[in-house]
């Protein structure tokens, strides 16, 4: 196992044991809800958001007992979307990492229910008294995780996405939606990791941001080539979803080998503002390359 696998595992297995206690017990009442929401976060998924908080904390100094809490909202954002994704009047999608989908495994109505309680429990963690030694910041950060979430980032994303079904889109349109569908909580992921750090500095800021929204970027150019190539077993989720549907994707209007080479591009801007810090950025340059080199 190299060092970038063995600190992604920690990583991922820390962020499992912070979601396991952030999320209600099933046996607490509504024991239903609470075990429908325990079954759409827990036990699955990249976890790379929380990959990203915790390789940009590590870069800016940042305790990492804070970034899992910043980085357990994000995630827990996350599941909430998927969750009202897979729904019958979204993508309508049966299958979500390697098993049934929330609705599918429940009904609609609670699944319904599970994506509004996950994004409240997303920010009464990151509200959680104390996550910051400045309260100014901790307020920032739960307006950055807001602004992320809602009709200016993911909820606004998915709405240009549905409204752009049957639709040909151009590239710079396509990069619009995702730039608030997929790349918003990609952005808010690595910022809020940074931001747990004690001291801020500006220009560490700036490398990340400019990472992030090039990374977010890449990370859906490779998800629409997977959902041309993969299978589902392999993603964990229904391939050839975006065709059989009629979305415009990456795939439909660069074709294979252009968004390969996009992704690549993307790669390449996400990785230039990180050279002037060397090791110390040396997680967040794996993260990159896991995201545009991943086969699920």
């Amino acid at each position: 196992m190299t060092d970038f696998q063995s600190w992604a595992h920690h990583t991922q297995q820390r962020m499992e044991h912070t979601l396991d206690s952030l999320l209600p017990a099933s046996h607490i009442s509504p024991n239903r809800l609470h075990e429908a929401m325990r079954y759409a976060v827990l036990g699955g998924g990249k976890r790379v958001r929380a990959l990203l908080a915790h390789a940009a904390g590590e870069l800016c100094g940042a305790n990492p007992a804070k970034v899992d809490i910043a980085a357990a909202a994000v995630e827990l954002i996350h599941a909430y979307s998927l969750v009202h994704d897979d729904m019958p009047c979204m993508d309508d999608d049966d299958l979500r990492r390697g098993k049934p989908s929330c609705h599918k495994q429940y009904d609609d109505a609670t699944a319904l229910l599970v994506g509004d309680a996950l994004q409240t429990l997303a920010f009464q963690s990151l509200a959680t008294p104390g996550l910051c030694t400045d309260p100014g910041r901790q307020l920032e950060m739960v307006n950055l995780l807001a602004i992320a979430s809602g009709s200016r980032g993911m909820a606004g994303g998915q709405a240009i996405d549905l409204a752009s079904v049957g639709k040909a889109l151009d590239q710079s349109e396509l990069e619009y939606m995702h730039i608030h569908k997929t790349g918003a909580l990609i952005r808010a992921a690595a910022l809020l990791g940074a931001y747990c750090a004690d001291e801020l500095d500006q220009a560490q800021l700036h490398a990340i941001d400019h990472y992030a929204q090039a990374i977010g970027l890449a990370f859906q150019v490779v998800d629409d080539i997977l959902d041309a190539e993969a299978d589902s077993e392999t993603l964990g989720k229904t391939a050839g979803k975006d065709a059989e549907s009629d979305k415009p994707t990456y795939v439909t209007i660069l074709g294979i080998d252009h968004a390969k080479h996009l992704a690549q591009e993307l790669l390449d801007d996400a990785l230039a503002p990180l050279a002037p810090y060397g090791e110390a950025a040396s997680q967040l340059k794996q993260v990159a390359h896991f995201i545009t080199q991943r086969s699920f």
